[in-house]
C-alpha cells in the first residue's frame, strides 16, 4: 500500500467513536467501559495510533461506576468537557445519567480533570451531545420512554453551564418507522449536530446498536428556526446511512464529524460490524469522506469496504512529513 493511503478500520474494537479537531490536533475516544481514554493524534487517519491517555477511573461503587459509554471531549469557551453515559451496574436503564468532567488546561492531556456530576435531565438517558446556536448552548439526549414501544427519543434543553439544564426537556424525534425499531427495541440515540449550508443537521442513530439495521437518521432545521420547537425540526423518513451487504458493512452508526488537517473536506467517524449479526463486541471505528448534495444537505454515501484503500484526508501528506 502506498503511503498517501490508509484502510478502515481505524480501531477493533471500537465503539461509538468520537473525534473532535482543535487547531492541528484530533482527539479521539470510544467506550471503554471501565474508563475513559483519550487520545490525540495529527492526523485523522492516525487518531488510533495516537498518544493516548486514561483521564479518568470510576470509583468501585456508586451512580458511575459501571458501563461508561459513548464518551465525547468538547471544548466549550476555552475549557475541555468530557460527556460520558454511566450508571450504577444494577439499575438497568432507569438509573442511567449523562456525566460532566471538566479541564480547564489549554491541552487536554494536562492538568486535572474535575467531576462535574450529571446532567440535571428529566429522565434517564444516555449519549449526550452538546451545541451552540445562535449565542446559546444547548444540550441533546437519549432519554428512555415509551414511543410506542421501549426504547429512547432525542430530547433538547437549554444549558445555563456545560453541565447544567433549564426549562423543559424537549421530545424532538422519537422512533416512528420500521427502520428505526430493529432488534427488539425502538431506538433514536447518538445525537449529533452539523452546521452548514444556512442549516442544523441532527444526525443520529436508529434501532439497536446489535442489529443489522442499525442506522443512521436526520433531523433539519434552518439557521433562524427555534431549536427547543419540535416543528422547527423536519425528519428523514428514510436513512441517511446505513449497512452495505455488497461492501460487508453492517450496523453503522452512532458516528461524529470532523475535516480533513487543512479544512477543506468532511468526514464522518462511525462504528460498523463486519459480518451480519455479528453483535455489538465487533463494533470497529471507520471514517471515509462525504458530500454535499445541491440542496445544501449532506451526502454520506455507502459505508465502504475494508478491503478499499482510501484516500488520505487532505493536508495529511504534508502533516506526516512534518512530524516524520
Amino acid at each position: 500500500m502506498t503511503n498517501d493511503v490508509f484502510q478502515n478500520p481505524l480501531m477493533d474494537p471500537g465503539a461509538d467513536p468520537w473525534v473532535y479537531k482543535d487547531h492541528n490536533m484530533y482527539y479521539f475516544m470510544v467506550t471503554r467501559r471501565n474508563r475513559l481514554d483519550l487520545w490525540k493524534s495529527p492526523t485523522l487517519s492516525g487518531i488510533a495510533e495516537g498518544d493516548c491517555k486514561t483521564i479518568w477511573t470510576p470509583p468501585q461503587e456508586g451512580i458511575n461506576s459501571q458501563n461508561l459509554w459513548a464518551p465525547e471531549i468538547h471544548k466549550i469557551n476555552g475549557k475541555w468537557f468530557v460527556y460520558f453515559t454511566a450508571n450504577d451496574g444494577d439499575g438497568g436503564d432507569k438509573t442511567r445519567k449523562i456525566f460532566v468532567l471538566e479541564n480547564s488546561s489549554e491541552d487536554p492531556f494536562e492538568g486535572e480533570w474535575i467531576e462535574r456530576g450529571y446532567v440535571n435531565t428529566e429522565h434517564p438517558g444516555l449519549d449526550g451531545t452538546v451545541f451552540e446556536h445562535d449565542g446559546h448552548q444547548y444540550f441533546v439526549y437519549a432519554g428512555y420512554g415509551n414511543f410506542p414501544a421501549y426504547g429512547s427519543g432525542l430530547y433538547i434543553a437549554e444549558m445555563t453551564n456545560p453541565w447544567t439544564v433549564t426549562g423543559p426537556n424537549v421530545l424532538i424525534s422519537k422512533p416512528e418507522y420500521e427502520w428505526e425499531m430493529q432488534g427488539g427495541m425502538a431506538i433514536n440515540e447518538g445525537p449529533v449536530l452539523l452546521k452548514r449550508n444556512g442549516k442544523l443537521f441532527l444526525i443520529y442513530s436508529a434501532s439497536t446498536t446489535w442489529s443489522d439495521d442499525y442506522s443512521l437518521g436526520m433531523l433539519t432545521a434552518s439557521n433562524e428556526a427555534d431549536v427547543l420547537n419540535v416543528s422547527s425540526w423536519d425528519k428523514s423518513p428514510h436513512p441517511v446511512f446505513k449497512k452495505s451487504v455488497e461492501n460487508g458493512v453492517f450496523a453503522p452508526g452512532h458516528n461524529s464529524f470532523s475535516q480533513s488537517p487543512d479544512g477543506t473536506e468532511d468526514w464522518i467517524i462511525y462504528h460498523a460490524i463486519p459480518k451480519s449479526e455479528g453483535g455489538s463486541q465487533l463494533r470497529s471505528t471507520r471514517v471515509q469522506k462525504f458530500g454535499w448534495n445541491e440542496n445544501g444537505t449532506p451526502d454520506f454515501g455507502i459505508p465502504l469496504s475494508t478491503s478499499v484503500p482510501i484516500q488520505l484526508p487532505s493536508g495529511e501528506g504534508l502533516t506526516n512529513k512534518v512530524n516524520e
